[in-house]
C-alpha cells in the first residue's frame, strides 16, 4: 500500500501548528474570496430568518471542530488521524468565513438575540449544557487538549463522529428551511464532507479496537 505523505507526515514542534495557525486565520479574513456577486439577486435574509441562524450557529459549531481538529494535527499519533485533522481545521475554518461574510453582505451582526436553534424546521434545541448538537462539553475538550499518544486518537475520534452527526443534521435543517442557492451549496458541500470524514473516522475506530 503506497504511503500517505502530506501535512500529517510534518514535523509536530510548535513551528508546523503556527503554520496551520497562520493559513486558518488567512481563510478567515479572505473569506475564501466570497464577495457580493457570489449572493443572489433581491431581499438579503433577515434577522430572524433561517440563513441567519444558520451562518450564526454553524460558525460556532464549526470553531468547536477547528479547535478539536487543531489538536489531533498537533497531538495525534496515527498519520491518519492527524492527516484528517489538517484538512478538516483548514476546510471548517474556510466555511466559517464564507459564512461570516454572507452576515457582513445582508448586514447582520455575527450574533444575534434569537435563541440558538430556534430556526431549525424540526424543532431541536440545544441540550442542558446549552450545546448544539453533537457539540463536546468543556470537560471533554479539556480531556482531548490534556490527552496524549494513542489517547488523543480515540478521544477526537469518539467526539467527532457526534460533532460531525450533529452538523450534518443542521446542514439537512437549513436545506428545508431555506432556497438561497449559495446556502444550499454550502449546506450541501458540507454534508458530503462531513459525512466522508465520519465513514473515515469509524473505519480507524474499527481498526484500533
Amino acid at each position: 500500500m503506497e504511503e500517505r505523505t502530506g501535512p500529517a507526515e510534518a514535523s509536530r514542534s510548535p513551528r508546523a501548528l503556527r503554520y496551520l495557525t497562520l493559513a486558518l486565520a488567512a481563510l478567515l479574513l479572505l473569506g475564501v474570496g466570497w464577495t457580493a456577486a457570489t449572493l443572489v439577486a433581491g431581499r438579503a435574509p433577515g434577522e430572524n430568518s433561517p440563513e441567519a441562524g444558520f451562518a450564526r450557529d454553524m460558525s460556532r459549531h464549526h470553531a468547536q471542530a477547528v479547535e478539536m481538529a487543531m489538536v489531533a494535527y498537533a497531538n495525534g499519533q496515527d498519520p491518519a488521524i492527524r492527516q484528517i485533522g489538517y484538512d478538516m481545521a483548514l476546510t471548517q475554518q474556510g466555511q466559517i468565513g464564507q459564512m461570516q461574510r454572507w452576515l457582513q453582505e445582508w448586514n447582520l451582526l455575527p450574533t444575534g438575540s434569537r435563541p440558538a436553534m430556534e430556526w431549525m424546521p424540526d424543532g431541536i434545541t440545544v441540550d442542558n449544557n446549552g450545546l448544539m448538537p453533537g457539540m463536546a462539553t468543556r470537560e471533554q475538550i479539556t480531556q482531548l487538549h490534556e490527552a496524549q499518544g494513542a489517547e488523543v486518537d480515540r478521544i477526537f475520534i469518539e467526539l467527532m463522529i457526534k460533532h460531525h452527526i450533529g452538523g450534518v443534521h443542521m446542514a439537512d435543517g437549513v436545506l428545508k428551511a431555506s432556497d438561497r442557492p449559495e446556502v444550499a451549496r454550502m449546506a450541501e458541500a458540507m454534508k458530503l464532507s462531513q459525512q466522508k470524514e465520519i465513514n473515515e473516522l469509524r473505519k480507524l475506530q474499527q481498526a484500533s479496537s
